[in-house]
């Protein structure tokens, strides 16, 4: 139903990273807030998406922000590196999704939403990396990525799912010994960010831990992150909620710090 050479074809697909995101991220990774930002006012597109990725919410403000100068000193070099990620990972979006309900602007919710909330893990944690907050940008492409494999044959998957009681993923590996994280691993070394990423983004996926234990450990909470954004009842709704297979023993010791941390408003 999809072979190995459909996706390989799909990822063939996605163009690198382009030249303006390029010259943004490597401004960001050197501090360089204000020259980044007259970068990113050459494409509207970016302006656009970073202007309403800020201004929702979830963010807090008051009062709209829309100087991209402003959005990258309010966010600071981390998060704003992480939110050029998460533009990239939109421009795979589809233009009308038909396996999920999804449209853009929830997509866009659920980015701003799991960003900020790993935000939140990571100064729990006590860490302040930019190529660990980047890695929560690779899972929303997993859901880029579940859309354009199966929508073609979406009677059959939901068909397979419904008799065997599979999630997405178990469904790509069996079918193709793959998994969604391992395509989210090669888009991001398509596109040349950390290897340090693609590690944490293998581990997330709850069956494929990592030796370092450092690595682990943010794989535990990037799992957990992952569940508990796509049991909010608009993603429910929208056909997420059997995204893929809950692992409890996995983080099992880290689950009630968690819980304890979605909690505080």
């Amino acid at each position: 139903m999809i072979t190995r050479e459909k996706i390989d074809s799909f990822i063939e697909k996605i163009p690198p990273s382009p030249k303006v995101l390029n010259e943004t991220i490597r401004l960001l990774n050197e501090g360089e807030l204000t020259k980044a930002a007259k970068v990113a006012e050459c494409d509207l597109a970016l302006k656009s998406y970073l202007k309403g990725i800020v201004n929702r919410p979830i963010y807090g403000f008051a009062n709209e922000v829309s100087d991209i100068s402003q959005i990258f000193g309010i966010l600071g070099v981390s998060l704003s590196q992480q939110t050029v990620y998460n533009y990239m990972i939109t421009l795979l979006s589809p233009k009308n999704w038909t396996l999920f309900h999804l449209n853009a602007r929830s997509f866009h919710d659920f980015q701003a939403n799991i960003s900020k909330k790993w935000e939140r893990v990571l100064k729990h944690l006590g860490i302040d990396d930019k190529n660990t907050y980047a890695a929560i940008a690779l899972l929303p492409a997993s859901i880029i990525i579940t859309e354009a494999l199966f929508s073609e044959r979406k009677e059959d998957v939901n068909l397979l799912r419904g008799t065997k009681a599979l999630d997405y993923n178990t469904i790509l590996v069996r079918l193709c010994g793959v998994s969604l994280f391992d395509i989210c691993s090669q888009i991001a070394g398509k596109w040349e960010m950390d290897e340090k990423i693609s590690k944490i983004v293998q581990a997330a996926s709850g069956v494929n831990p990592s030796d370092e234990e450092s690595i682990n450990n943010l794989g535990k909470w990037m799992h957990l992150l992952l569940f508990y954004e796509l049991s909010q009842p608009e993603f429910i709704k929208a056909g997420l909620n059997d995204f893929v297979d809950f692992q409890i023993d996995y983080v099992g010791d880290i689950y009630e710090d968690f819980v304890a941390l979605m909690e505080i408003k």
